[in-house]
Protein backbone atom coordinates (compact mmCIF):
# COMPACT_ATOMS: atom_id res chain seq x y z
CA UNK A 1 0.00 0.00 0.00
CA UNK A 2 1.28 3.49 -0.48
CA UNK A 3 1.36 5.74 2.02
CA UNK A 4 -0.13 9.05 2.11
CA UNK A 5 0.30 12.09 5.09
CA UNK A 6 -1.66 15.37 4.81
CA UNK A 7 -0.80 18.49 5.85
CA UNK A 8 -3.72 20.88 6.58
CA UNK A 9 -7.35 19.25 8.50
CA UNK A 10 -9.66 22.41 8.06
CA UNK A 11 -12.94 22.14 6.62
CA UNK A 12 -12.12 21.23 2.92
CA UNK A 13 -10.16 18.19 4.42
CA UNK A 14 -13.58 16.71 5.21
CA UNK A 15 -14.21 16.11 1.22
CA UNK A 16 -10.56 15.30 0.35
CA UNK A 17 -10.40 12.66 2.73
CA UNK A 18 -13.14 10.74 1.10
CA UNK A 19 -11.16 9.07 -1.34
CA UNK A 20 -8.45 7.40 1.15
CA UNK A 21 -11.39 5.89 3.23
CA UNK A 22 -11.80 2.07 2.90
CA UNK A 23 -9.40 2.11 0.09
CA UNK A 24 -6.89 -0.78 -0.58
CA UNK A 25 -4.42 1.32 -2.65
CA UNK A 26 -3.47 3.63 0.29
CA UNK A 27 -3.30 4.42 4.07
CA UNK A 28 -2.92 7.48 5.53
CA UNK A 29 0.30 7.22 7.96
CA UNK A 30 0.36 11.10 9.12
CA UNK A 31 -1.58 14.14 9.44
CA UNK A 32 0.19 17.90 9.87
CA UNK A 33 -2.30 20.40 11.35
CA UNK A 34 -0.72 23.85 13.10
CA UNK A 35 -3.12 23.07 15.83
CA UNK A 36 -2.61 19.33 16.39
CA UNK A 37 -6.34 18.95 18.76
CA UNK A 38 -7.70 19.18 15.39
CA UNK A 39 -6.16 16.77 13.66
CA UNK A 40 -6.91 14.24 16.58
CA UNK A 41 -10.54 15.39 15.91
CA UNK A 42 -10.59 14.47 12.38
CA UNK A 43 -8.97 11.09 13.05
CA UNK A 44 -11.77 10.31 15.40
CA UNK A 45 -14.38 11.50 13.06
CA UNK A 46 -13.81 9.67 9.98
CA UNK A 47 -12.61 6.60 12.14
CA UNK A 48 -9.02 6.70 10.77
CA UNK A 49 -6.02 4.63 11.92
CA UNK A 50 -5.58 5.17 15.88
CA UNK A 51 -1.94 4.68 15.21
CA UNK A 52 -2.12 7.82 12.70
CA UNK A 53 0.86 9.89 14.15
CA UNK A 54 0.40 13.83 14.46
CA UNK A 55 2.32 17.03 13.65
CA UNK A 56 2.19 20.64 14.06
CA UNK A 57 4.91 21.29 11.82
CA UNK A 58 4.81 19.81 8.15
CA UNK A 59 8.58 19.96 7.67
CA UNK A 60 8.94 17.64 10.69
CA UNK A 61 6.75 15.28 9.30
CA UNK A 62 8.31 14.77 6.05
CA UNK A 63 11.49 14.82 8.15
CA UNK A 64 10.50 11.83 9.94
CA UNK A 65 7.76 10.00 7.66
CA UNK A 66 8.43 7.75 4.47
CA UNK A 67 5.58 8.45 2.35
CA UNK A 68 4.67 8.11 -1.27
CA UNK A 69 1.97 10.54 -1.13
CA UNK A 70 1.60 13.86 0.42
CA UNK A 71 -1.53 15.90 0.04
CA UNK A 72 -1.08 19.63 1.02
CA UNK A 73 -4.36 21.41 2.09
CA UNK A 74 -2.49 24.85 2.78
CA UNK A 75 -3.35 28.21 2.65
CA UNK A 76 -2.06 29.74 -1.35
CA UNK A 77 0.60 31.36 -0.04
CA UNK A 78 1.99 28.58 1.33
CA UNK A 79 1.94 26.14 -1.40
CA UNK A 80 5.19 26.50 -3.33
CA UNK A 81 7.15 26.32 -0.24
CA UNK A 82 5.54 23.10 0.83
CA UNK A 83 5.65 21.54 -2.18
CA UNK A 84 9.42 22.75 -2.75
CA UNK A 85 10.15 21.19 0.63
CA UNK A 86 8.26 17.55 -0.27
CA UNK A 87 10.36 17.52 -3.31
CA UNK A 88 13.65 17.83 -1.57
CA UNK A 89 12.77 15.07 0.44
CA UNK A 90 11.73 12.49 -2.66
CA UNK A 91 8.06 12.17 -2.23
CA UNK A 92 6.96 10.22 -5.61
CA UNK A 93 3.47 12.09 -5.87
CA UNK A 94 2.65 15.48 -4.41
CA UNK A 95 -0.80 17.14 -4.79
CA UNK A 96 -1.40 20.71 -3.78
CA UNK A 97 -4.60 22.44 -3.30
CA UNK A 98 -5.93 25.39 -6.08
CA UNK A 99 -4.61 27.83 -6.72
CA UNK A 100 -1.20 26.26 -8.01
CA UNK A 101 0.46 29.33 -6.17
CA UNK A 102 0.65 33.03 -6.01
CA UNK A 103 2.91 33.92 -9.20
CA UNK A 104 4.01 32.46 -11.85
CA UNK A 105 7.74 32.95 -10.35
CA UNK A 106 6.78 30.80 -7.67
CA UNK A 107 5.03 27.90 -10.08
CA UNK A 108 8.29 27.73 -12.26
CA UNK A 109 10.08 26.99 -8.46
CA UNK A 110 7.74 24.18 -8.21
CA UNK A 111 7.89 22.71 -11.24
CA UNK A 112 11.65 22.38 -11.37
CA UNK A 113 12.00 21.12 -7.94
CA UNK A 114 9.45 18.39 -8.55
CA UNK A 115 11.60 17.85 -12.10
CA UNK A 116 14.47 17.45 -10.10
CA UNK A 117 13.60 15.22 -7.22
CA UNK A 118 11.26 13.12 -9.85
CA UNK A 119 8.17 13.79 -8.05
CA UNK A 120 4.93 13.78 -9.60
CA UNK A 121 3.29 16.80 -9.24
CA UNK A 122 -0.53 17.47 -9.40
CA UNK A 123 -2.95 20.63 -8.54
CA UNK A 124 -6.29 18.93 -7.09
CA UNK A 125 -8.89 19.82 -9.47
CA UNK A 126 -12.15 18.14 -8.16
CA UNK A 127 -14.62 19.54 -11.10
CA UNK A 128 -13.27 17.55 -13.93
CA UNK A 129 -14.29 14.28 -11.83
CA UNK A 130 -17.52 15.14 -11.16
CA UNK A 131 -19.65 12.18 -12.85
CA UNK A 132 -22.06 14.33 -15.04
CA UNK A 133 -18.74 16.40 -15.86
CA UNK A 134 -17.36 14.30 -17.12
CA UNK A 135 -20.05 12.41 -19.42
CA UNK A 136 -20.17 15.95 -20.48
CA UNK A 137 -16.67 15.89 -21.68
CA UNK A 138 -16.71 12.56 -23.47
CA UNK A 139 -19.86 13.81 -25.05
CA UNK A 140 -18.15 16.48 -26.75
CA UNK A 141 -14.82 14.69 -27.55
CA UNK A 142 -16.67 12.36 -29.37
CA UNK A 143 -18.16 15.32 -31.65
CA UNK A 144 -21.43 14.00 -30.29
CA UNK A 145 -22.67 18.11 -30.53
CA UNK A 146 -20.06 18.99 -33.12
CA UNK A 147 -17.04 21.81 -33.00
CA UNK A 148 -17.24 23.65 -29.90
CA UNK A 149 -17.72 27.55 -30.81
CA UNK A 150 -18.64 28.92 -27.21
CA UNK A 151 -18.75 28.00 -23.31
CA UNK A 152 -20.23 30.05 -20.82
CA UNK A 153 -20.00 29.00 -16.99
CA UNK A 154 -22.39 30.62 -14.47
CA UNK A 155 -21.43 30.53 -10.74
CA UNK A 156 -24.10 31.48 -8.48
CA UNK A 157 -22.77 32.11 -5.12
CA UNK A 158 -24.91 32.38 -2.05
CA UNK A 159 -24.72 33.59 1.42
CA UNK A 160 -26.64 31.53 3.51
CA UNK A 161 -27.25 27.70 3.71
CA UNK A 162 -23.76 24.74 3.56
CA UNK A 163 -21.72 23.96 6.02
CA UNK A 164 -20.35 25.83 9.09
CA UNK A 165 -17.02 27.33 8.73
CA UNK A 166 -15.52 29.33 11.71
CA UNK A 167 -14.68 32.41 11.08
CA UNK A 168 -11.05 32.26 12.22
CA UNK A 169 -10.81 29.55 9.32
CA UNK A 170 -11.46 32.40 6.87
CA UNK A 171 -9.08 35.20 8.27
CA UNK A 172 -5.92 34.47 5.66
CA UNK A 173 -8.70 35.20 2.93
CA UNK A 174 -9.02 38.91 3.90
CA UNK A 175 -5.50 39.01 3.78
CA UNK A 176 -4.44 39.81 -0.01
CA UNK A 177 -0.50 38.73 0.63
CA UNK A 178 -2.16 35.12 1.47
CA UNK A 179 -5.19 35.12 -0.60
CA UNK A 180 -3.17 36.05 -3.54
CA UNK A 181 -4.68 38.02 -7.05
CA UNK A 182 -5.35 41.44 -6.96
CA UNK A 183 -1.90 42.52 -4.89
CA UNK A 184 -3.38 45.47 -3.35
CA UNK A 185 -6.81 43.95 -2.36
CA UNK A 186 -6.89 40.36 -3.15
CA UNK A 187 -8.66 38.31 -5.23
CA UNK A 188 -11.13 35.30 -2.86
CA UNK A 189 -13.42 34.92 -5.92
CA UNK A 190 -11.01 35.23 -9.11
CA UNK A 191 -8.26 33.65 -7.39
CA UNK A 192 -9.66 31.36 -5.22
CA UNK A 193 -13.10 30.29 -6.40
CA UNK A 194 -12.40 31.06 -9.52
CA UNK A 195 -9.89 29.29 -10.40
CA UNK A 196 -12.39 26.03 -11.14
CA UNK A 197 -13.97 28.27 -13.70
CA UNK A 198 -10.72 28.87 -15.51
CA UNK A 199 -9.59 25.23 -15.47
CA UNK A 200 -12.90 23.87 -17.09
CA UNK A 201 -12.66 26.99 -19.62
CA UNK A 202 -9.66 25.44 -20.72
CA UNK A 203 -10.40 21.61 -20.31
CA UNK A 204 -13.52 21.42 -21.89
CA UNK A 205 -12.37 22.93 -25.44
CA UNK A 206 -8.52 21.44 -25.19
CA UNK A 207 -7.34 24.61 -26.33
CA UNK A 208 -4.73 27.46 -25.53
CA UNK A 209 -6.18 31.07 -24.34
CA UNK A 210 -4.89 33.61 -26.63
CA UNK A 211 -6.37 37.03 -24.69
CA UNK A 212 -8.54 37.81 -21.70
CA UNK A 213 -11.00 40.61 -20.70
CA UNK A 214 -12.33 41.27 -17.38
CA UNK A 215 -14.52 43.27 -15.67
CA UNK A 216 -14.90 42.74 -11.26
CA UNK A 217 -16.80 44.99 -8.62
CA UNK A 218 -16.47 45.05 -4.99
CA UNK A 219 -19.00 43.52 -2.35
CA UNK A 220 -18.12 43.67 0.95
CA UNK A 221 -14.72 43.14 0.56
CA UNK A 222 -14.75 40.44 -2.18
CA UNK A 223 -14.12 40.96 -5.90
CA UNK A 224 -17.31 40.34 -7.61
CA UNK A 225 -19.61 40.79 -9.16
CA UNK A 226 -17.34 39.39 -11.89
CA UNK A 227 -17.55 38.76 -15.85
CA UNK A 228 -14.39 37.25 -17.66
CA UNK A 229 -14.40 36.50 -21.20
CA UNK A 230 -11.90 35.19 -23.49
CA UNK A 231 -10.58 34.23 -26.66
CA UNK A 232 -9.10 30.84 -27.39
CA UNK A 233 -5.56 30.39 -29.63
CA UNK A 234 -6.17 29.58 -33.72
CA UNK A 235 -3.98 28.50 -36.07
CA UNK A 236 -3.72 25.66 -38.88
CA UNK A 237 -3.18 22.77 -36.85
CA UNK A 238 -6.42 23.67 -34.24
CA UNK A 239 -9.17 25.09 -37.74
CA UNK A 240 -12.77 25.55 -36.05
CA UNK A 241 -15.40 26.09 -37.62
CA UNK A 242 -16.40 29.08 -36.08
CA UNK A 243 -13.93 31.50 -33.64
CA UNK A 244 -14.16 30.07 -30.27
CA UNK A 245 -14.88 32.46 -27.16
CA UNK A 246 -15.50 31.71 -23.75
CA UNK A 247 -17.00 34.12 -20.91
CA UNK A 248 -17.69 33.36 -17.12
CA UNK A 249 -19.80 35.31 -14.74
CA UNK A 250 -19.95 35.23 -10.89
CA UNK A 251 -23.25 36.33 -9.62
CA UNK A 252 -24.21 36.80 -6.42
CA UNK A 253 -27.24 36.23 -4.46
CA UNK A 254 -26.92 37.33 -0.98
CA UNK A 255 -30.65 37.18 0.20
CA UNK A 256 -30.90 33.57 -1.24
CA UNK A 257 -30.65 30.25 1.31
CA UNK A 258 -29.22 27.33 -0.70
CA UNK A 259 -29.53 24.16 0.38
CA UNK A 260 -26.24 22.45 0.63
CA UNK A 261 -24.16 20.05 2.65
CA UNK A 262 -21.27 22.49 1.12
CA UNK A 263 -20.75 25.68 0.14
CA UNK A 264 -23.84 27.45 -0.93
CA UNK A 265 -23.31 27.88 -4.44
CA UNK A 266 -23.43 26.23 -8.35
CA UNK A 267 -21.78 26.34 -11.47
CA UNK A 268 -23.89 26.04 -14.58
CA UNK A 269 -22.60 25.34 -17.88
CA UNK A 270 -23.82 26.24 -21.48
CA UNK A 271 -21.65 25.02 -24.16
CA UNK A 272 -22.79 25.68 -27.96
CA UNK A 273 -21.05 24.00 -30.84
CA UNK A 274 -21.89 23.45 -34.63
CA UNK A 275 -24.59 20.94 -34.50
CA UNK A 276 -26.09 21.39 -30.79
CA UNK A 277 -26.07 23.01 -27.65
CA UNK A 278 -25.36 21.28 -23.96
CA UNK A 279 -26.30 22.68 -20.81
CA UNK A 280 -25.10 21.36 -17.62
CA UNK A 281 -27.38 22.34 -14.69
CA UNK A 282 -25.77 21.59 -11.31
CA UNK A 283 -22.46 21.17 -9.86
CA UNK A 284 -21.72 21.86 -6.00
CA UNK A 285 -25.10 22.40 -4.70
CA UNK A 286 -28.33 23.85 -6.04
CA UNK A 287 -28.35 21.34 -8.98
CA UNK A 288 -28.86 18.80 -6.99
CA UNK A 289 -31.99 19.90 -5.07
CA UNK A 290 -33.03 21.43 -9.02
CA UNK A 291 -32.57 17.90 -10.27
CA UNK A 292 -34.99 16.31 -8.29
CA UNK A 293 -37.23 18.22 -11.17
CA UNK A 294 -37.13 16.54 -14.53
CA UNK A 295 -37.12 19.93 -15.83
CA UNK A 296 -33.54 20.17 -14.53
CA UNK A 297 -31.51 17.01 -15.54
CA UNK A 298 -27.69 17.85 -15.09
CA UNK A 299 -27.48 17.34 -18.47
CA UNK A 300 -29.45 18.56 -21.62
CA UNK A 301 -28.83 18.08 -25.12
CA UNK A 302 -30.62 19.87 -28.06
CA UNK A 303 -29.71 18.19 -31.03
CA UNK A 304 -31.11 17.51 -34.56
CA UNK A 305 -34.13 18.84 -33.49
CA UNK A 306 -34.39 16.78 -30.48
CA UNK A 307 -33.86 17.45 -26.59
CA UNK A 308 -31.93 14.73 -24.89
CA UNK A 309 -31.19 14.04 -20.93
CA UNK A 310 -28.79 12.77 -19.19
CA UNK A 311 -29.58 11.68 -15.26
CA UNK A 312 -28.32 8.76 -14.13
CA UNK A 313 -25.08 10.12 -12.26
CA UNK A 314 -24.15 10.07 -8.59
CA UNK A 315 -25.27 13.73 -7.17
CA UNK A 316 -23.38 13.83 -4.28
CA UNK A 317 -20.61 16.54 -4.68
CA UNK A 318 -18.42 14.28 -2.80
CA UNK A 319 -18.02 12.13 -5.21
CA UNK A 320 -15.94 14.42 -7.67
CA UNK A 321 -13.51 14.36 -4.81
CA UNK A 322 -13.55 10.74 -4.21
CA UNK A 323 -12.64 10.21 -8.38
CA UNK A 324 -10.48 12.91 -8.51
CA UNK A 325 -8.33 10.85 -5.15
CA UNK A 326 -8.61 7.64 -6.74
CA UNK A 327 -7.24 9.04 -10.12
CA UNK A 328 -4.47 10.68 -8.32
CA UNK A 329 -3.32 7.59 -6.41
CA UNK A 330 -3.70 5.75 -9.47
CA UNK A 331 -1.49 7.99 -11.10
CA UNK A 332 1.25 7.89 -8.37
CA UNK A 333 1.28 3.64 -8.96
CA UNK A 334 1.30 3.52 -12.52
CA UNK A 335 3.62 6.72 -12.55
CA UNK A 336 1.60 8.76 -15.17
CA UNK A 337 1.26 12.21 -16.24
CA UNK A 338 -1.74 14.01 -14.23
CA UNK A 339 -4.48 15.71 -16.03
CA UNK A 340 -3.69 19.10 -14.33
CA UNK A 341 0.13 18.58 -13.94
CA UNK A 342 2.33 21.21 -12.52
CA UNK A 343 2.93 22.59 -16.53
CA UNK A 344 -0.70 22.51 -17.27
CA UNK A 345 -1.27 24.27 -14.36
CA UNK A 346 0.89 26.81 -14.64
CA UNK A 347 -0.94 27.45 -17.91
CA UNK A 348 -4.17 27.63 -15.77
CA UNK A 349 -2.30 30.05 -13.43
CA UNK A 350 -1.29 32.49 -16.25
CA UNK A 351 -4.96 32.46 -17.31
CA UNK A 352 -6.33 33.47 -14.08
CA UNK A 353 -3.54 35.90 -13.24
CA UNK A 354 -4.15 37.44 -17.02
CA UNK A 355 -8.41 38.05 -15.63
CA UNK A 356 -6.77 39.72 -12.58
CA UNK A 357 -4.77 41.96 -14.29
CA UNK A 358 -7.39 42.89 -17.20
CA UNK A 359 -9.95 43.69 -14.04
CA UNK A 360 -7.33 45.88 -12.41
CA UNK A 361 -5.87 47.80 -16.29
CA UNK A 362 -9.30 48.00 -17.81
CA UNK A 363 -7.81 46.60 -21.08
CA UNK A 364 -7.30 43.28 -23.12
CA UNK A 365 -4.21 41.34 -21.85
CA UNK A 366 -2.56 38.67 -24.34
CA UNK A 367 -1.30 35.30 -22.57
CA UNK A 368 1.59 35.83 -24.19
CA UNK A 369 2.63 38.91 -22.58
CA UNK A 370 2.52 37.48 -18.92
CA UNK A 371 5.59 36.55 -17.90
Amino acid sequence: MLKAGIIGTGVIFDLNVQGYLNNNDVEITCLCNRTVEKAEEKIKKFKLNKDIKVYSDYKKMLDSEVLDIVEILLPHHLHAEAVIYAASKGIKGITVQKPMTLSLDEADAMIKACNDSGSILSIYENFVFAPHIMKAKELIDQDYIGDPSSIRIKVAMGAKGGWDIPESANKWREIPEQIGGNSEKGSPVLFDYGWHGFVLGRWFFGEEIEKVFAWTDNYQGIDAPAFVMWKYKENKKNYHVIPQYGNMEFALMPELEIPSKYYPSDEFIEIIASRGLMKINQATSIGNKMSESPIFAPIVIIRDGKVETYSDFEMDWKNSFINATKYFIDVVKNNKEPILSGKQAKEILKFNLAAIQSAKLRKDIYLKDMN
